[in-house]
This record gives C-alpha cells, structure tokens and sequence, in this order.
C-alpha cells in the first residue's frame, strides 16, 4: 500500500525535481567559477527547482504563479546587481538572463519537456564557458563576414519555406524546393569554409587549400595560379593549397552525397576515396617541401553566399537538372555524360546534385550517376590544369600536374575496378 502511494502520489513528481537540481547544478557550476557572477552553484539549483515548483502550483492554482515567479526571480537579481554596484565590475547582465533561462528550463522539466531542457542546460553552459573564445571569433569577423552570414540566413529561412515542394516541366525533374535546398547545402559548406578561412588570418596557410576547396577550389586555383606568377617563391605554397584544394572538393561531394542521397554512399565513397588517397600521396610529399618556407598573407576570397551568386548556381542545377533528365531519355547514358563533361569544366556540384536527384526519382541507376560525377571531376581537374599552365608559373604547373594526375587516376582505376 505504502509503495503504490509512493510511486502514484506525491512523489511521483520527484523525478521532474531531480532533472532540475541537476540543470541547476550544471549552470551554477559554470557560474560558482566566474568571480564577478552574484549567483553561484547554490541560487541556480535553487531557481531551477523554484521553476519547476511554480510550474507545478500554476497547474493547480493559476498559471500566473509562473509569470509571477520569473518576475520575482528577475527582479531579486537585478537588485542585488544595484546594491552591489562596481563600475569596474561586470554588470551582470549574462548571469541575469542565465537565471531567467535556469527558472524556464526547470519549469519546462515540469511540463514533460527534460530531454529538451537538459539540451539547452549543456547548450547555455557551454555559450557562458566559452565567452573568450567566442568574443575572439567577433572579433575576427568582419562586416563582410557578417553580412554573408545574414545572406546564408535569408537563403535558408526567408527563400527556401516559401517555394513550393512540387515537381515541374517535362519529366518532373524541375522541384523549385529541391533545387533551393541544394543552393542552401552548397552555400553552407561553402560560408563554413569562408569563415574559417578568415578565422585562422595569415597562420598555417597551407591549410587555407582545405578552406579554399570548400568555398570554390577553382577560384582558389585561379588566385594561387596568378599568385606564382607575381613571385616564385610563392610556388611551394601555391602547389600545396591547389592540391589541397582539389582533395577538398572530393570531401565536400562525399558531404554533400550523404545528405542529399545517403542510399548511394556506400557506392560513390569507394570512387572518392581512392582518389583523394592518391591525390594525398603526391600532395603530402609538396607539404614537406613546404615545411621550410615563411608564412605568407591570406588571398581575398569571393563571399560565397551572395545572392547573385546563390541564385546563379540554382539557374545552373535547374539547367543541368532538366539536360540530364533529357538527354539520358533520349540519349541514354551517353547523353548524361555529355553534360557531366561539360558542366564539370567549372562546377562540380550541379552535376553531382543533379545526378543525385534523378537517381532519388529511379531515372538513373546508381552506376549511371557515379560515372557522371566522376566525369565531372575529372573534368573539372582537366580544366583546373588548363587554368595552371595558362594563367600560371610553369614550375607551378609541373609540379600541380603530378598531384592532380594522382587524383584523377585514382577515381578513373576505381571506376574500372568497381564498375
């Protein structure tokens, strides 16, 4: 009798309690460190519980007990900042909104909601632990940056909601909302390459060919080709962001494949890798040859998330789309990579997206759509070549031709061994 009262009673609630002592713990943890902070370990467990109890009496008496308690809670809090008033002291806002947050998440417990508020416990933690570092990122970024950060934002969640989800034109192949999606996938990888490409400044530029391969490896092609010409000594470091540039693009096609088409991984990943393991080979041994060479500055690099930009890669995945969805129908295969021939001179993506997309609609086989994006790339590394030895120093191009060529040579062995 007493355990069923225990389990179906008043203790039943206990749990709900115990999850908030914890969140409260958890962020008063952070706080107890912080020496300006009033509220430690002890008032962010209290306030925690304190929220979960107001949402508990809210239920039974009237939900403005809980408003009440936010209220109370805020204004204890910025009292005791006004009593304890030092104008060389941190205000205290940070820890203020953090016990507002703490009181929420404890009330949220009550209501069924643990999962998410423990969630948002670790999440807020870590936003109050790391305030240098993420002061240091602001820094660093500059109104450039920002605004290709709001453009990003506007592409995936003003643009994208309101297109419609419906296929279109002759074979259904033309999906206003898919090809927006891809613009979105395209334009992420590339601004998270953007950032960190101006985060890491004028240090380890070696490793900028990885970012530059995320935002465009052609462009980074095209810069670092111009680059050799103005000074030889610039040709270590141009060999080795190329190479690394060009291995890049083969990471980002294996991201952007297993969102936009998981079921043909296993498939495509062999074909990649291989290539991007021989292309490592070659590229490995400039990256020793490097080792002695000084640092030299950060090259401008183009936004990738402007609007214009955005919207002419949707116009050409549009495109692509509909010409691969045609010619495969009328020409077979063949005709499929006719275009990934020529669209891979300059874009690797539309072809990859667009070939993923009609293999999801069972247009094409998944060998089909592997020969088309390894056609692709290996025209696009035949018109990266061309871009080096025409635009560039020619000890640049002798020396890029061998670590592309790896590349190229990998993905066209592993189509003869798999395919």
């Amino acid at each position: 009798m007493h355990t069923e009262f225990t389990l179906n009673g008043e203790l039943a609630a206990l749990p709900h309690f115990v999850t908030s002592l914890a969140i409260g713990l958890l962020i008063g943890l952070e706080r107890e460190r912080n020496p300006s902070s009033r509220a430690g370990l002890r008032t962010f467990a209290l306030v925690a519980l304190f929220g979960t109890l107001a949402a508990m009496l809210s239920e039974k008496a009237t939900p403005w007990l809980l408003l009440g308690g936010l209220l109370i809670i805020g204004s204890m809090m910025i009292a005791a900042y006004f009593r304890l008033k030092d104008d060389s002291a941190d205000p205290g806002t940070t820890t203020i909104v953090a016990i507002l947050v703490c009181y929420g998440l404890g009330a949220s417990v009550w209501y069924g909601n643990d999962t998410l508020a423990v969630m948002l416990a670790i999440i807020t933690t870590v936003l109050l632990y790391f305030k240098a570092e993420l002061h240091g990122i602001t820094q660093k970024l500059s109104r450039r940056d920002l605004i290709s950060i709001l453009q990003f934002a506007v592409l995936t969640f003003i643009i994208l909601p309101i297109l419609p989800d419906k296929n279109y034109g002759p074979y259904e192949a033309i999906n206003p909302y898919q090809i927006w999606l891809m613009v979105v996938l395209i334009s992420g990888v590339s601004l998270a390459g953007y950032v960190a490409l101006q985060l890491i400044g004028p240090r380890h530029s070696a490793v900028l060919g990885l970012f530059g391969g995320l935002v465009s490896s052609t462009a980074t092609t095209l810069i670092y080709a111009r680059r050799s010409t103005e000074n030889p000594n610039f040709i270590p470091l141009a060999v080795v962001v190329i190479l690394l540039a060009n291995l890049t693009v083969l990471i980002r096609l294996a991201i952007v494949s297993a969102v936009a088409s998981p079921a043909i991984l296993p498939q495509l990943l062999p074909i990649l890798g291989s290539g991007f393991l021989f292309g490592l080979g070659v590229t490995a041994y400039w990256w020793y040859q490097l080792e002695q060479q000084n640092e030299l500055p950060v090259p401008e690099t183009k936004n990738p998330t402007e609007m214009r930009t955005a919207a002419a890669f949707g116009l050409i995945y549009g495109i692509v789309l509909f010409f691969a969805a045609w010619l495969s129908d009328i020409a077979g295969s063949s005709g499929l990579y006719a275009v990934a021939l020529v669209s891979g001179l300059t874009d690797v993506d539309a072809i990859t997206l667009s070939s993923l997309r009609l293999y999801e609609l069972g247009k094409l086989e998944a060998t089909q759509a592997i020969t088309a994006i390894s056609l692709a790339i290996l025209s696009n590394i035949g018109f990266k070549l061309g871009l080096i030895f025409f635009i560039g120093n020619g000890l640049l191009a002798r020396k890029c031709i061998s670590g592309m060529l790896a590349t190229a040579a990998g993905i066209g062995l592993a189509l003869l061994f798999f395919f």
